[in-house]
């Protein structure tokens, strides 16, 4: 920890020029006579760091000291600091680790380098939440991360379709989806998906996990993602989309938006097509709210849910009893 410390003090120095005490503290997160005793370290090491007193005053390098640390190029350090997520990382607790982890980058740089590499995050900002959704932290995200990176077994009192069980997992990673935190873990030598928002208690166990050796994240959660929707889409439905509903069709998801745009328009700019859909039901609730601009021509079943629904809306409106404000 203390080594990760002063390398960190190091680079900030070597970034920033003169920064005081309380600054560094607050970054690390110290007192400042730790920061004082750091700063003795790396004098004692043969590092030139000289301190100026006063208002002004701050621990600051020699001007012509610099040390190489990364090794990067410039190039790869613009696609580090393109791939850190903020948001991220302050939901991790990784928020100090990460500004730690940008100095560290920079300072390997020359000055033109890092001015290179510094206009990523002018110009990019990466967002992870889709519309109309708000940021709420995952329960137990940082305690279910610390598992993972140390890879101590976890005990999770997780909420399933039918009940909530207790159940002992080998954690094997974390994955960000559309907002949504999910942890990969493996029970019983099965890796298996859980989403973080129905793991109740997240007690760490003091018993190493058994991650396998090949076991590769990326990988398992492209099949995971893809056997999922295989298997929650297994009916069909035939579908007529007016021009007017083109530009709302993601709603409707990749595997039904996908074929309509894909199909020959008529003469009046209908597009016709089969597409995939998980049940009725579902498929009734997504299709209500395209009114007249998505016709369904089969399944039966599927046109009558549709009436159905309508139906209900219709006499709902169409009471002239208004509830009481």
């Amino acid at each position: 920890m203390r080594a990760s410390r002063l390398l960190t003090i190091l680079i900030t120095l070597q970034l920033g020029g003169r920064v005081t005490a309380r600054t560094l503290a607050e970054k690390l997160e110290v007192s400042k006579r730790t920061i004082y005793r750091d700063i003795d370290e790396l004098s004692a090491a043969g590092i030139p760091v000289y301190a100026d007193r006063g208002r002004d005053g701050g621990f600051a390098l020699l001007d012509k000291f610099r040390t190489d640390i990364t090794g990067l190029t410039a190039g790869e350090s613009e696609a580090l600091l393109l791939a850190g997520i903020p948001l991220v990382a302050a939901d991790l607790g990784l928020g100090g680790a990460a500004h730690g982890a940008r100095a560290k980058l920079l300072a390997g740089l020359s000055e033109r380098e890092r001015i290179e590499a510094s206009r990523v995050s002018e110009r990019f900002h990466l967002d992870p939440l889709d519309w109309y959704r708000r940021a709420r932290p995952a329960p137990h995200l940082q305690q279910v991360a610390a598992a993972v990176w140390n890879e101590r077994r976890l005990e999770i009192a997780y909420e399933g379709w039918r009940k909530t069980s207790i159940v002992i997992v080998d954690p094997l990673g974390l994955v960000l989806k559309g907002g949504q935190w999910y942890l990969v873990a493996a029970a019983r030598a099965v890796p298996r998906t859980y989403r973080l928002s129905a793991i109740h208690t997240a007690n760490s166990l003091d018993q190493p996990c058994e991650r396998p050796p090949d076991f590769d994240l990326a990988s398992y959660w492209t099949r995971a993602i893809t056997r999922l929707e295989n298997d929650l889409r297994r009916e069909e439905a035939r579908l007529r989309a007016a021009p007017s509903s083109l530009d709302r069709l993601e709603r409707l998801g990749a595997d039904i938006a996908e074929p309509l745009r894909a199909a020959e328009p008529d003469a009046a700019g209908w597009r016709e097509a089969i597409v995939p859909i998980e049940s009725v039901g579902y498929a009734a609730g997504l299709l209500l709210g395209f009114a007249d601009e998505i016709e369904v021509l089969a399944p039966l079943a599927l046109r009558n849910e549709l009436a159905a629904r309508a139906g209900r809306v219709q006499a709902l409106y169409r009471s002239a009893d208004l509830p009481e404000s």
